[in-house]
């Protein structure tokens, strides 16, 4: 590449648009970035402007010389681009709320990339997605796609399976804090540990191993119990059993508690869901970014501002700017991404994407060789990978029946009556960005199948 990188970020109504900046700035001297397209769609174009000048203002209190566009028009913006993030959110934090609220009043768990939730999430996503890949492929097909639109595995996943494009890495920051805050337990520093990941998003495992080869992992467990261990800000912090993990010699990621602790975190979601001062995680986001947005608004702000730790997705955006800058100076870095399988993980099949540790260098991600699992955890990633497959299937053909068959097998939703009725409802409430549905959703409405939950009912 040229010098003067060209960064176009679809989706910067997010409130971490500012991490990305910040990460972009640090890096200046590796990653020579001349412009940054910033891109919404209409519906947005206020977060838009009010990010875009926040933006600039990072940039003009930096040393550099970079210019931020913005628009509403992506085509306009992918023209000739060298990399593209994607961030956006397919009807906002109240699409969200649904998501939460809904599978929640039937007293199954409702979560953002889980579950009935993390389905539906999914079903909005993908079809967004590939269609950005196509525009991407006439306007700049020497392009980069960093994504970490979630549920960003299965977005990924699909990027190349239905979209026929390569050149994908996904990210999540759940690896990221995770690396942050272990070592200190065990009074380490992350350069004097070797991290090895794997699994899929949101469902991965890893170990840990000191410089000399020796296993640490049953030291990071022994500590685990006590506080600064690595949970996510957005996750119930429900202990694992310790036995479980001895047993495996593994650290399940945070998100493991859906499934390792189903009924100690479903009771904790409906005790927020029935408390009309607390609410669903959605519920307490929409607050922390209504802050985070008041801030952006104001002149004389031109850094990250703190509260954004208060958002479950701190630091990923970090790692989006780490994972170009070694793509674009063949830094070869270690970096826990979504890619092409290829035998990392021989429980898969070498096309999935998993998420594993890889290094990132000019030609994308090299996965690092993990192994197999052992038979609980092979039968836990080989299910949910599946699940994960007829969600893409489904979000593809619109075929109401591969949705039923994802519901089905997706370990968070019990089976049956229950489970039709909350993806009927979820269908209705997502009838707007759901258009590979909507002949279902006409027989659903010609039914009278509504929304029963008053806030989501009364969401646009």
């Amino acid at each position: 590449m040229t010098k003067g990188v060209k960064i176009v970020t679809i989706g910067v109504g997010s409130s971490y648009t500012p991490e990305l900046m910040e990460g972009f700035i640090k890096r200046y001297n590796e990653l020579p970035i001349k412009e940054i397209w910033l891109v919404d769609i209409e519906e947005g174009k206020d977060k838009l402007k009010t990010v875009g000048e926040m933006s600039q203002r990072m940039w003009d209190a930096s040393p550099y010389d970079v210019k931020i566009h913005l628009t509403t028009d992506r085509r306009e913006a992918l023209k000739d681009a060298d990399f593209v993030t994607t961030q956006f959110r397919v009807g906002t934090l109240n699409a969200r709320v649904k998501d939460e609220r809904i599978p929640l009043s039937y007293g199954i768990v409702g979560q953002e990339t889980n579950g009935a939730g993390g389905i539906f999430k999914a079903l909005r996503t993908i079809p967004v997605i590939l269609d950005i890949v196509e525009d991407m492929k006439r306007l700049s097909p020497n392009a980069w796609l960093i994504n970490f639109a979630n549920p960003s595995g299965m977005v990924t996943d699909a990027i190349i399976r239905y979209g026929n494009w390569e050149r994908v890495i996904g990210l999540c920051n759940v690896s990221v804090i995770a690396m942050m805050d272990e070592p200190k337990l065990i009074g380490k520093t992350k350069d004097e540990l070797v991290y090895s990941f794997a699994g899929i998003n949101h469902f991965h495992w890893h170990r840990v191993k000191d410089l000399s080869g020796k296993d640490v992992t049953p030291q990071i467990i022994d500590r685990l119990y006590e506080e600064g261990n690595g949970t996510p800000e957005n996750i119930f912090d429900v202990p694992f059993y310790k036995e479980q993990l001895k047993q495996m010699n593994l650290i399940p990621c945070g998100y493991h508690r859906y499934y390792y602790r189903y009924e100690e975190m479903l009771n904790h979601m409906l005790e927020e869901y029935n408390d009309p001062n607390i609410g669903t995680r959605a519920q307490q986001v929409k607050q922390t970014e209504a802050e985070l947005f008041e801030l952006y608004k104001n002149p004389k702000v031109n850094e990250k501002p703190e509260q954004l730790k208060k958002r479950g997705g701190a630091y990923y955006s970090d790692s989006a700017c780490e994972t170009i800058a070694s793509i674009y100076a063949n830094k070869n870095t270690e970096i826990v991404v979504s890619t092409k399988n290829n035998g990392a993980v021989p429980d898969l099949e070498p096309d999935d994407v998993v998420e594993v540790s890889a290094y990132i260098g000019a030609d994308g991600a090299r996965p690092i060789a993990f192994g197999s699992f052992e038979p609980a955890e092979k039968g836990w990633l080989q299910g949910m990978k599946n699940m994960e497959l007829s969600v893409e299937k489904a979000a593809v053909s619109g075929d109401y029946g591969t949705l039923l068959q994802a519901f089905t097998i997706n370990p968070l939703i019990p089976s049956g009556e229950t489970a039709q009725c909350v993806l009927e409802e979820l269908l209705i409430a997502h009838k707007n960005y759901l258009p590979q549905f909507s002949k279902k959703i006409a027989e659903l409405e010609a039914k009278g199948v509504t929304v029963k939950d008053k806030i989501a009912k009364n969401l646009n």
